[in-house]
Formats: structure tokens, C-alpha cells, sequence
């Protein structure tokens, strides 16, 4: 069955309200919009669920593929595919080559070369619970025997998502949100997703687009349970990717007290909770509460990818105070355990708090800052409305005005253009966001690919844009623009207020506008790179 709603899917258009309306037992398992059901041959050489996991692999990693096949180098290759779209932090290579390369790295003892216990070395479990007492402000010493390890937090989602549901069950999830926990939750598990629809409208003085509430997530699971799915559990990611949102306490607490009345598990995902770069911006971990709701249900998820710029070196940890789901996920450890050597190696870097606080963070911080100041900047410059967060690898873009239709169709041809023209994004079908237009940027980049990047995206947009004039000139009657904008386009372009504009203040944009346009016609940007920020 599953097999037949996946062939049957459309190429990542449709219309939103269609799909809300139909039920979500009958909603096909919907591809990231990059499917196109006339190239899908089902093998004879699978089964039902390996033509899923193939059709799967093919169709969420087709820009990823065409990167790896064509990859920016500035010296070999200057005309490749600058990667915009995968969540890396490309800022710290220095600082982490040196760092895991110094001689207390190099251990290789019996016990890291024999099976260890499969939630992982106590050694390290330990230090994992004393890094995250200390980091996420937990008011007592968190435990180590409540700590599990795996080879990072795709697949604790998959083992989670297991252990926490039956097949064909669900777990409820705002949208947009990272696209990999679709995969992770229901390729193994056959769980479902749930969406909470989030969108850019603004409702009133006290809110923002995007704004994760109680109430979305009441519907959302009313719906779900009025069509006979069953709803085990509810993912927060905290910071939020794509949004960069950071929840503050009193929301957190209200997702988990809303969790606790409909006996749902709640797993958090704080994966970027040390990659807040912006003084002003204040992160709450789950685990720094002083009450949880329901301690037995809160699971909290937390690896070295993200913070400490090493995705390749799968890591991943769960802290839950539930010894069932501890030793449930434990279980599942067994295909997914971390090899000694890495172990320790992880316990030495969490263990050297002077290094982490005095040399890494400052710098990380410090590089992500001036590197999101330029992209958004040069946004301003092209009048791309976004969402400015101070979290995350990542800013949300704004880019209906480039869509003549507003259809999913023609963000995916969007989407493709820029891969055309050697630059890869996300597009928010692929973070099942309900407008078509949004996209996803990575900025955690080196100065000269940040720049080159954004010379490719603005050329794209500058084409796009002379194409909709000259299409309205031919048809000037169309007035498909109609009621398409909202209040986003004031509200998201600066950070948290918008001013009234003034003379005084149009003129100053006049003029930054301008240097901004001297500095990337110059040589600026190659002598003051994000290191000399730092």
C-alpha cells in the first residue's frame, strides 16, 4: 500500500488545502517534492520496503549527489557547486584539526578495541552527564547511567521513533522542520509524521511568523485522532531548524504540559544549542528546567556535529531519565554504537571546558556572527525579506516574490535553477513548509565562498526578476500577485521591530546599500575575511 501511494505521488506540487483536507491515512509519504512518479521503476530485486528506502535515497538527495559529482574548489574546480543547502559548519576546521589531533587524542587501550557495553563507554557517558549539567544549567547533576550513545541523532530519531510506536503509528512535528526526520522515523519504523502547520502570517503584536503555539498543535492532533492515527509522541527542535527560533521557558513549558495531558513522549532536539552566536540571544535547555511536566516522557537528544563543526564524526547522545525507553533504545545501540577510538576521543574533547569556553566558542561565535552579518546583508541589499535569528547555520528566505504562480512547481523550478547555476539550496518542500517560496541558506561558510555564492544566487533572482516584469507587460491584466503578500514583507526584513521609515532613515539604507554595492564590485572582502573579524 505504501508502495502504491508513493508511485502515485505528484512531483511536489498540488494545492495545500487539498492535501489538508484529505485524511492522513490516506496521504501518500510525500518525497521532499524532488519525485517525479514517471521515473520510478520498482525493482524485482526488492522488497516493497527496499523500494521505498531506494526511492527514498533517490529522490531527497539528487542536489546533494549533483554537489559531491561537482564540488567548488577554488583552485581545481571554480566553476562547481557551492554547497548552501546541507546544515555544516564550514568555519572551524582550524581550531578542530588541531584540537583532536593533540597527543591526549591518541589512546588505543584493550577496551576500546573490544564490544563496550552498548550504551556506550561509562567513561564517556559520564562526561557526556558532566558536560550537560554544565552547558544546558541543569539545577542537579545529571546522571550517567541516564545517558546513551549512538552514532549520532539521525539515528537516535530512528531508534526512538521504534521503541516509542507500533507501525503505522505517529509523532506530531511543527512544520517547516528538518526534512532527515522523515526518513529517520518512518524508514526504519514505519512511523508517520503528523504536521503542525506553521506560517509566516503575523496576527497580532505579540506574535511572529512561524510562531510554534499550543493551540496549532491542539488542531493538529485533534485532526490526527479524529481520523483513527494514533499519536505517541511530539518533536521540538530547539534551536528550530530551519527557523533558528529559540523557545523561551515559558513556551517550552507550555509544549511539554500540552505533551503531558495527552500522555504524549516529547524528544527534544538541542543538536545546535552551543551555535548561539548573538549575545542577545539567550538558549533554555529542557534539561536546565527546574520541574519537567512528565520526566518519564522527555527524552532529550544532543550531539557533536552541529556545535563543535565535526559532522563526520558521527555522535549523538539521549538523556532520559526512563530506564524503559534507556535500555528499549539500548537494544537498537548494537547497529548503531560509536567505535572506541571515537569514544574516547569525545570524552577528552567534552572533558576540556577551558578550551571549549575560552578558544572554541569565542571563535565559532564569533565567525558565525560576521558570516551571518554578510548574508544578510547582502539580502537587504537585494530586498529579500527573512527571518533574522540568532541561532543555527541557517537563514529562512523569503522568495515568493520570484514565484509568478506560488505553486510548489514553481519553487522546485526555483530550486533547480540556482543548482543550474553552480549553487545549492534548500527549498521549503523539502522542509514540508505549507507556502512555496521559502528557502533555506547555509552560512557557516568560508568569506570567499559565501561571496561567490551569493554573486550566483543574486544573478538567478536578477534574471527571474526581469522575467515576471516582461511577462506583466505582456499580460497586464494578470493580477495573480493579488493579495499575495502579507505582512511578512515589513515585519521579518530586520530582526525584531520595524521602525517607521523616514527620510533620515531611507537616505542611511540609500547609503549602505551603496558601500555594500563598492565592497563586492572590490578586493574588501578578500583582506577582511571572517577569521580578521574574529
Amino acid at each position: 500500500q505504501a508502495l502504491s501511494e508513493i508511485a502515485g505521488i505528484g512531483g511536489g506540487g498540488g494545492n495545500l488545502q487539498e492535501m489538508r483536507a484529505r485524511p492522513l491515512g490516506e496521504r501518500s509519504v510525500d518525497l521532499h517534492g524532488f519525485c517525479n512518479p514517471s521515473d520510478f521503476q520498482r525493482s524485482p530485486y526488492l522488497s516493497a520496503r527496499g523500494n521505498i528506502a531506494n526511492i527514498f535515497r533517490g529522490s531527497t538527495e539528487e542536489g546533494y549527489k549533483a554537489y559531491h559529482a561537482d564540488k567548488y574548489d577554488e583552485d581545481k574546480n571554480p566553476n562547481g557547486i557551492i554547497n548552501f543547502g546541507t546544515s555544516e559548519n564550514k568555519l572551524c576546521f582550524d581550531l578542530m584539526s588541531k584540537r583532536l589531533t593533540q597527543t591526549d587524542m591518541n589512546l588505543m587501550e584493550p577496551p576500546l578495541l573490544q564490544y563496550p557495553d552498548w550504551k556506550g563507554h561509562m567513561f564517556l557517558r559520564e562526561e557526556v552527564a558532566r558536560f550537560l549539567t554544565y552547558y544546558c544549567k541543569a539545577p542537579a547533576p545529571l546522571k550517567a547511567e541516564n545517558v546513551i550513545v549512538l552514532n549520532g541523532c539521525g539515528s537516535l530519531f530512528s531508534a526512538l521513533a521504534t521503541v516509542l510506536c507500533d507501525p503505522g503509528e505517529a509523532v506530531l512535528i511543527a512544520t517547516p522542520f528538518y526534512g532527515g526526520i522523515t526518513q529517520s522515523v518512518f524508514l526504519y519504523g514505519n512511523v508517520k509524521l503528523v504536521y503542525a502547520y506553521l506560517d509566516s502570517k503575523i496576527t497580532g503584536t505579540s506574535t511572529r511568523p512561524f510562531q510554534l503555539t499550543v493551540e496549532k498543535l491542539e488542531k493538529a492532533l485533534q485532526d490526527a485522532r479524529a481520523e483513527g492515527v494514533t499519536v505517541r509522541a511530539l518533536i521540538l527542535l530547539n534551536p528550530q531548524n530551519p527557523l533558528g527560533d529559540i523557545y523561551s521557558l515559558s513556551e517550552l513549558r507550555d509544549y511539554l504540559e500540552f505533551a503531558k495531558r495527552h500522555e504524549l513522549h516529547v524528544i527534544v532536539d538541542e543538536i545546535y544549542m552551543l551555535s548561539v552566536f548573538d549575545e542577545s540571544a539567550t538558549f533554555h535547555s529542557v534539561l536546565g528546567m527546574d520541574r519537567l511536566p512528565d520526566p518519564q516522557r522527555t527524552h532529550v537528544m544532543w550531539g557533536i556535529s552541529k556545535d563543535f563543526a565535526v559532522s563526520g564524526i558521527r555522535f549523538g547522545t539521549l538523556y532520559t531519565e526512563n530506564q524503559d525507553v534507556a535500555n528499549a533504545v539500548a537494544s537498537l545501540c548494537y547497529f548503531h554504537g560509536v567505535c572506541g577510538p571515537v569514544q574516547h576521543k569525545v570524552a577528552q574533547l567534552l572533558r576540556d571546558r577551558d578550551w571549549i569556553n575560552q578558544v572554541y566558542l569565542r571563535a565559532n561565535h564569533a565567525r558565525l556572527k560576521a558570516a551571518h552579518t554578510y548574508v544578510t546583508d547582502e539580502l537587504k541589499t537585494l530586498g529579500v525579506p527573512f527571518l533574522n535569528r540568532n541561532a543555527g547555520f541557517f537563514v529562512w528566505i523569503d522568495f515568493r516574490k520570484y514565484l509568478k504562480t506560488g505553486t510548489f512547481e514553481e519553487e522546485l523550478l526555483l530550486w533547480r535553477r540556482f543548482l543550474d547555476n553552480k549553487v545549492l539550496l534548500s527549498c521549503g518542500k523539502a522542509f514540508e513548509c505549507s507556502e512555496p517560496g521559502w528557502f533555506r541558506i547555509i552560512f557557516a561558510d568560508k568569506t570567499h565562498r559565501l561571496q561567490l555564492g551569493m554573486q550566483r544566487i543574486r544573478k538567478v533572482l536578477e534574471e527571474r526578476e526581469q522575467e515576471i516584469l516582461a511577462e506583466e507587460k505582456e499580460q497586464p491584466c494578470q493580477s495573480d500577485q493579488d493579495g499575495k503578500a502579507d505582512s511578512t514583507d515589513e515585519v521579518i526584513f530586520v530582526s525584531r521591530h520595524q521602525e517607521p521609515a523616514s527620510a533620515g532613515s531611507s537616505n542611511l539604507g540609500d547609503l549602505i546599500g551603496l558601500l555594500q554595492q563598492q565592497m563586492r564590485s572590490s578586493d574588501w572582502l578578500q583582506k577582511n575575511t571572517a577569521e580578521q573579524f574574529a
